[in-house]
């Protein structure tokens, strides 16, 4: 199956699934209220799928556009009501009943969170240890003392037993403009050393924020041996064969195999020589490493290295809690996520952060992808932050979303009376004109990052 589909797959089970627990939540509390729930659909346009279950024979519908859904509840202002069931339309409720009821879809969606945050960290988020590879000069983390070797065990007092725990305690602080104190395990002793937040702020692309950090995890020392030609490939044609050590390429010398990967990426459909030592013997020949499609200035000549297991078995490490601790965990993250993008709108409200992170379907797509072939763990932190981004986003005071209802009944709350069809109509206009022109920006922003 293509990356293609298998991330419009990803997109489809991680959009159906949270949209199905937001919209479960006005139904839910609906019908705990009293409210006839005439119809639950998960998407917009065509229906695909119909059913109709209890008594009310609410109509359950799969619709052909997965990017949204609604709880269409009995209302008057939308069609006559029989007078038996005046009593269950939803503009009949108190203005409790319908903030509960509104509230309900953001309100789930952060419950959805916490439990797939919980089953990540009782299942165990496979990784990492967070130790540091090279650190290059002129950098935040360099500035810092942090040097090549040092394994991150806390920022800010908070354990990050790996890599990705601790990047994920690093960035969204750094960018918010948060000094942070990293304690490191150096030459058998803890050490802390303070990240001054200055040089990095959310108007940066993320790219260049990793660059000005200058933080990537360690990488052992693969020596340039060669496991496994391809047959038909470059290497193959050249003469090389499995056991060959490579010792110098293009007149440089070769001491390990991210050095000589370097080197065929200058090379691309170009005569490299080299030299190798082969059974005690050194000998020398030429390759002519192939482009990598879609990547003009990448090579390869079909070659595998030999790996050390071991090596590697020595860097791997997990983040898991008992179930217990794993409820404090995910309460904890599912705060600190929600803090974040909290933060992020209003930085990005206010210009102090860019709109290129924005993303739209295409982008949330290829992160469902990745994450989804990270593994199950993975995929359910991918599927707690998005949650909380529909939570958060749902409860913007923007009409047509749940927060612009619920600021309508604020108003309502304290005029003594609702606003009139023709304000909320204006309204509806203006927040369905501002949600379009986000999902543009957000389409406008995935296209250039697919174009480069």
């Amino acid at each position: 199956m293509s990356d293609v589909l298998l991330s419009i797959l990803a997109l489809l089970v991680a959009l159906s699934l949270l949209i199905a627990v937001h919209e479960w939540g006005h139904f839910l509390v609906a019908r705990w209220n009293g409210v006839k729930v005439l119809r639950f659909s998960i998407g917009f346009g065509k229906p695909l799928w119909t059913r109709r279950f209890g008594p009310d024979q609410t109509e359950f519908v799969i619709a052909a556009i997965p990017l949204g859904g609604y709880v269409k509840m009995l209302d008057e202002r939308e069609g006559e009501v029989a007078e038996a069931d005046l009593g269950r339309a939803f503009n009949r409720q108190s203005l409790r009943k319908r903030s509960a009821i509104v509230v309900a879809g953001p309100l789930f969606n952060f419950l959805f969170a916490l439990l797939a945050y919980w089953l990540m960290f009782v299942m165990g988020v496979p990784g990492l240890k967070p130790i540091l590879g090279e650190v290059t000069q002129d950098t935040i983390a360099y500035q810092a003392g942090l040097r090549e070797g040092q394994e991150i065990l806390a920022v800010n007092g908070e354990p990050t037993p790996t890599w990705q725990s601790a990047i994920e305690s690093i960035l969204p602080r750094l960018i918010l403009n948060e000094d942070l104190v990293l304690s490191v395990y150096d030459g058998g002793l803890v050490r802390e050393r303070s990240l001054v937040a200055g040089g990095v702020d959310a108007s940066m692309r993320p790219e260049e924020v990793y660059q000005r950090l200058g933080l990537r995890p360690f990488q052992p020392r693969i020596a340039p041996v060669l496991e496994r030609v391809l047959p038909g490939s470059p290497a193959e044609r050249a003469g090389l064969q499995a056991g060959d050590r490579i010792i110098n390429a293009a007149g440089e010398s070769i001491a390990e195999w991210a050095e000589l990967v370097a080197m065929i990426n200058r090379y691309p459909e170009q005569g490299l020589a080299l030299q190798l030592e082969r059974n005690g013997e050194v000998m020398s020949l030429v390759v002519r490493p192939e482009r990598v499609d879609g990547a003009p200035s990448s090579g390869r000549i079909g070659a595998m290295v030999r790996i050390d297991e071991a090596q590697f078995a020595a860097l791997r490490t997990e983040l898991r809690y008992g179930p217990v601790t794993a409820i404090s965990a995910s309460w904890q993250r599912t705060w600190e996520m929600s803090a974040l993008t909290l933060k992020m709108i209003a930085q990005m409200i206010t210009g102090r952060a860019s709109l290129e992170n924005v993303s739209g379907p295409i982008g949330i797509a290829q992160y469902a992808k990745s994450s989804a072939g990270a593994g199950l763990s993975q995929f359910l932190a991918f599927l707690g932050l998005i949650s909380i981004s529909l939570g958060i986003l749902n409860l913007l005071p923007i009409p047509v979303l749940d927060g612009g209802h619920l600021m309508n009944y604020a108003i309502e709350a304290v005029r003594g009376k609702p606003l009139s069809d023709a304000a909320e109509a204006i309204a509806q206009r203006v927040g369905l004109m501002m949600i379009l022109a986000l999902m543009m920006l957000a389409i406008f922003n995935d296209l250039v990052r697919i174009t480069g």
